[in-house]
C-alpha cells in the first residue's frame, strides 16, 4: 500500500478493515466502498484504511486491490477526534470539524465528489437515482435503506464466517432481496411504460399479462418473463439500459393503437425488475454486488443446487455484469465474477400486495372503535389524563438585540413572523439547557437542520463542546458557514443518521425532530445516560419500526392497544391555528398523551421527566417539551 501525505485541499475517507478472506474484504461497507471508487475512477481522495486490531494482517490486500487505488493504514487511535465518535465509513474535511459519517451518507457524498471532478460522467450522477433520492431515506425509516446498508451486508458476513461443513443455510435478507425482485416496478412514468409493454406483448404474439396476475383469456395462467425477451429485447431491458450506453435512445412518439390507449390500468402488464431498485442501475445496485457476488462464491462452492431458490437474483447478478465499467471496476477490487448457470425464472409468483397487508391488519380488531376521545375515556378510567408540568420560567429571553446576527435565525431564509416564534421555541430550549450544563460538557443537537438550536448553545455556552448531526447536507452546510461567521471554535458537524454517532454526551437536544425521531433520540441519551430536551413533531408519522413498538411504556400498553394509540398520534397532529378551537383542545390533549407515554417510558429507565408546554404557546402548534434528567 501507498501512503500518502495530506493535502489542505483533500477530503480524507476512512475505512474500516479486519481482515481479508478469499478475496473478501471485511467488513463489506469496506468491499462497497472500494468497489464505488473504482466504478467512479475516484482519485479525490485520501483514502485511509483503519485497523480493527492492532495486528490484523495487511499482506494480502496487494492480491486483492488494484495498485491504482493509494491507500494507507493507521491504526484507530490515529483517527481524528471527530471520527473517533462516529462508526466507519466517515468522510472528513479538513479542518477535521465537518464529518460524513454511515455507509449510505458516505457513498452518496463520493458520488457527488465523483460527479464534480467529471462533469462528463452523467451515469455517475445517475447512480442517484429518480430526484437523487436512493437510499437518502434513513434505515430507521426505510426498510429498503435498512436491507442494503445494514442487514443484507450484516447477514452475508455472518455467512461467510460459518465454519460449518454442513451445507449452508440462506439468510432471510437474501430471501427477502428474492422476493423484493419479484415486486412490480414502480416508476414516475409507469403508466406510458406499461401500456408500451402491452403493446410489445400484443406485437410478439404474448399473452398480455395483467398487473393481477391473470392472463387474459387464461385465469391463473403464469407466463414465465424469459418469453417476453423471446426475439427482442424486453421494454424493461431497452429502458434500462439507454440510461448506460452513449448511443441514440431517442424513439418514435407515434400515437398509441386504440385498444392500447384504452386499456384499463388493471390490464397492464407489471414492469418486472431489471436492476434492484426497478429499471435502471443505482447506488443500491453497486452496494449489493459485493455482498451478493461473495454469498454466491460459498453457495457454489457448498451447495449450488440453492440457486434455484434465487433466480432473479441470479439473473439481477448475471445482468449486472453487462453494465458498461463495472466489470472492470469489480475486479480491481478483487471481484472476479462467476458465471452462473441458467435458471428457471420465478418472477411471476403472485405476492400479496402492501394493500392487502394493511387490510387485513385493520380487520383483526372487532372492540376497536374509532376516533380519539374513547381512546382518551380508556386513559382516564386508568386514571392517566393529559396534564403538563409547570413552565420554570415562561418569561425567559435570550437577549437578541446584544447577540451576533449570526445567532439569531432571521439569518436563515424565513419570514420575519417566522424568525420570531423560531426565537421564542429557542428561548425555551436554550433555557432547559443552561440550567442543566456545565463546564466541558458536550451538548449533541440532533436533527440540528439549519443549526437554530446548536449555534445558539456554542455561542452561549463557550466552555462546552457541541455537536451538530443531521442527515441532510445542504442544511448543515448552512449551519457550518453561520458557525464560521461567528468564529466559534467549539462545535463539531456530523452529517449522519443519528446512530452512526457513537461518541459520550452529557446532554442531548432536538427541536422538532419528525416522528420515531424524537423516540431514536431519547432513546440514545438514555443509552449514553445523558439528560435530553426534545420537542417533538409529526405524530402522526409515528408507526412501530424495527426499534420501537408503540405504545412505549408497560403502563400505557396495559391500557392502550397499538391501533388506539395510533389514533392518539393522529389527532395530535391537529393543533394547526387554522382550526377550530375544540379541535385544537383535543389535538393539544393527545399530543400531551403521546408525550406522556414517551416519558413514562423514560421513567422506566430511571430517569425523571417532565412534559412541559413552551412559552408562549403561540410559538408553535408543535409546542411541547419533554425534560429528562437521569436518576
Amino acid at each position: 500500500m501507498k501512503g500518502i501525505k495530506k493535502s489542505p485541499a483533500e477530503e480524507s475517507l476512512y475505512l474500516e478493515y479486519s481482515h481479508q478472506t478469499e478475496g473478501c474484504i471485511f467488513p463489506l461497507h469496506t468491499s462497497v466502498a472500494l468497489f464505488l471508487l473504482s466504478y467512479c475512477d475516484c482519485k479525490v481522495f485520501t483514502i485511509c484504511l483503519v485497523l480493527s486490531e492492532e495486528n490484523a494482517d495487511t499482506s494480502l490486500l496487494r492480491e486483492v486491490l488494484s495498485q491504482d487505488l493509494d491507500i494507507q493504514v493507521i491504526s484507530r487511535q490515529a483517527l481524528p477526534p471527530i471520527v473517533q465518535n462516529c462508526c466507519l465509513p466517515a468522510v472528513v474535511e479538513q479542518p477535521d470539524v465537518f464529518c460524513r459519517a454511515g455507509l449510505a451518507v458516505v457513498l452518496r457524498h463520493i458520488i457527488q465528489k465523483s460527479y464534480e471532478a467529471e462533469p462528463s460522467r452523467k451515469e455517475i450522477l445517475e447512480l442517484l437515482g429518480f430526484k437523487k433520492t436512493c437510499l437518502k431515506a434513513c434505515a430507521e425509516v426505510s426498510q429498503w435503506t435498512r436491507l442494503c446498508e445494514l442487514t443484507i451486508p450484516l447477514a452475508v458476513e455472518n455467512f461467510l464466517q460459518e465454519s460449518s461443513d454442513q451445507p449452508p443455510a440462506i439468510p432471510e435478507e437474501i430471501l427477502q432481496l428474492e422476493r423484493k425482485l419479484s415486486e412490480p416496478v414502480r416508476v414516475h412514468n409507469d403508466d406510458k411504460l406499461r401500456r408500451q409493454k402491452l403493446k410489445q406483448q400484443k406485437t410478439a404474439g404474448v399473452t398480455p399479462l395483467s398487473s393481477k396476475g391473470k392472463a387474459k383469456g387464461n385465469a391463473g395462467a403464469q407466463q414465465p418473463s424469459k418469453e417476453l425477451a423471446g426475439s427482442a429485447k424486453s421494454l424493461e431491458l431497452k429502458v434500462a439500459f439507454s440510461k448506460l450506453t452513449v448511443q441514440d435512445t431517442t424513439t418514435a412518439t407515434n400515437r398509441e393503437p386504440s385498444d392500447i390507449r384504452k386499456a384499463k390500468s388493471s390490464d397492464l402488464p407489471p414492469l418486472e425488475h431489471v436492476f434492484a431498485e426497478g429499471l435502471y442501475f443505482t447506488l443500491a445496485d453497486i452496494v449489493l454486488l459485493p455482498c451478493v457476488h461473495h454469498f454466491l462464491v460459498i453457495i457454489c462452492k457448498k451447495s449450488s443446487e440453492k440457486l434455484e431458490q434465487f433466480p432473479l437474483l441470479a439473473s439481477w447478478y448475471q445482468r449486472i455484469q453487462e453494465v458498461p465499467k463495472v466489470k472492470t471496476a469489480a475486479s480491481k477490487c478483487g471481484i472476479h465474477f462467476l458465471c452462473l448457470p441458467e435458471l428457471l425464472n420465478s418472477a411471476s409468483k403472485s405476492h400479496l400486495n402492501s394493500n392487502e397487508v394493511v387490510a387485513v391488519e385493520e380487520q383483526n380488531d372487532p372492540l376497536f372503535t374509532g376516533g380519539p376521545r374513547p381512546t382518551m375515556t380508556k386513559l382516564m378510567e386508568k386514571g392517566i389524563e393529559a396534564v403538563f408540568s409547570p413552565h420554570p420560567c415562561p418569561s425567559w429571553t435570550l437577549d437578541w438585540k446584544s447577540l451576533p446576527a449570526a445567532v439569531s435565525p432571521k439569518e436563515g431564509k424565513m419570514s420575519t413572523d417566522r424568525a420570531l416564534r423560531k426565537q421564542q421555541q429557542l428561548n425555551n430550549l436554550v433555557y432547559m439547557v443552561l440550567n442543566q450544563a456545565k463546564p466541558g460538557d458536550r451538548i449533541v443537537d440532533f436533527c440540528s437542520g439549519g443549526g437554530h438550536v446548536g449555534i445558539a448553545l456554542a455561542h452561549v455556552l463557550p466552555s462546552c463542546q457541541v455537536i451538530l448531526i443531521e442527515n441532510k447536507e445542504l442544511s448543515l452546510i448552512r449551519a457550518k458557514k453561520r458557525s464560521d461567521e461567528l468564529g466559534l471554535s467549539n462545535i463539531w458537524f456530523i452529517q449522519a443518521n443519528m446512530e452512526y454517532f457513537t461518541g459520550m454526551f452529557n446532554i442531548g437536544v432536538a427541536l422538532h425532530a419528525c416522528g420515531v425521531a424524537t423516540d431514536m433520540v431519547i432513546e440514545h441519551c438514555i443509552q449514553t445516560r445523558a439528560s435530553f430536551i426534545t420537542c417533538p413533531c409529526c405524530y402522526g408519522f409515528i408507526q412501530n419500526t424495527s426499534k420501537f413498538n408503540f405504545p412505549k411504556s408497560e403502563k400505557f400498553k396495559k391500557t392502550l392497544s397499538y391501533k388506539e394509540h395510533m389514533i392518539l398520534c393522529r389527532f395530535a397532529d391537529q393543533t394547526a391555528v387554522q382550526l377550530p378551537p375544540q379541535r385544537r383542545l383535543i389535538g393539544k390533549q393527545c399530543m400531551c398523551l403521546v408525550d406522556m407515554d414517551r416519558a413514562t417510558a423514560a421513567e422506566e429507565h430511571s430517569y425523571s421527566v417532565q412534559v412541559i408546554s413552551m412559552e408562549p404557546e403561540s410559538c408553535s402548534p408543535k409546542n411541547n417539551m419533554i425534560v429528562g434528567v437521569p436518576i
